[in-house]
């Protein structure tokens, strides 16, 4: 027979354990391009900054990448990939929105938009977001690694960049300007150190690369992992409610 104090203890205590809330679930879907994708095994050690980004939050929160290579906002939607997205999402998700790669080149038939086409499309993308309760966030494309005769980072994307910021500010969107913070990083590490986060491998570096390559666009793992920590940041400031999520990691 057990006491009856310590059947009362043991009683409050499941109770007390039933009653504390447990932190609700949260799904952060990313939608983009390469430079935010997942990446096959073959493409190693290509990396979309998406990748890396998923390890910083604790177990509440599920980050559902669903970015691209080679999509527009245009082809995006057209090629379907937005639908499943839509029909999924649920109250108090988050959906992450960055293009501009595609969208901003004219001979990527298909894929490239004006920037009022493209401006139509992100606002597309934030009112079925929000028609679904869910939280849009706007990113601008993320910067390529190009300087001038100075050693100054060229600015990469600006028109569309510029319309990013735009859509967001009419539409009261959590912006998270990854393209100044990826030229600051850049010009951080200079011309020369700035290959680092890049695909620049030399031939036979690499068995999936044996002629090497040469890449200012796409990253390597320690480019995507910079990138997510940049988005993170932001996170940090704009998000506090996912930010909460963030795990800490503690100094020793």
């Amino acid at each position: 027979m057990i006491p009856k104090m310590q059947t009362c203890f043991l009683l409050s205590f499941l109770l007390l354990s039933f009653s504390i809330p447990q932190p609700k679930k949260i799904k952060t879907w990313l939608i983009g391009d390469s430079t935010m994708a997942n990446k096959e095994v073959k493409a190693y050690p290509e990396t979309g900054w998406g990748m890396p980004f998923a390890y910083f939050f604790d177990s509440t929160v599920t980050i559902d990448n669903r970015a691209k290579n080679g999509r527009s906002t245009k082809s995006f939607l057209e090629e379907g990939l937005w639908k499943p997205v839509v029909e999924n999402l649920q109250e108090g998700d988050y959906v992450f929105i960055q293009f501009g790669h595609n969208d901003e080149v004219k001979e990527k038939i298909g894929r490239y938009t004006t920037v009022e086409e493209f401006k139509q499309n992100l606002e597309r993308y934030i009112s079925e977001t929000r028609n679904k309760k869910a939280i849009p966030v706007l990113l601008t494309p993320v910067a390529r690694r190009t300087f001038d005769s100075l050693g100054h980072i060229k600015e990469s994307h600006r028109l569309y960049s510029a319309a990013v910021r735009e859509v967001a500010k009419q539409n009261r969107v959590p912006l998270i300007d990854l393209d100044q913070r990826s030229m600051t990083l850049l010009e951080s590490f200079g011309p020369d150190n700035s290959r680092l986060l890049f695909m620049h491998l030399q031939p036979g570096e690499h068995p999936n690369y044996p002629e090497g390559r040469k890449d200012d666009t796409h990253f390597n793992e320690l480019g995507a992992r910079k990138m997510a920590q940049l988005v993170l940041a932001d996170i940090k400031i704009k998000l506090p409610a996912l930010a909460e999520r963030i795990i800490k990691i503690s100094a020793k």
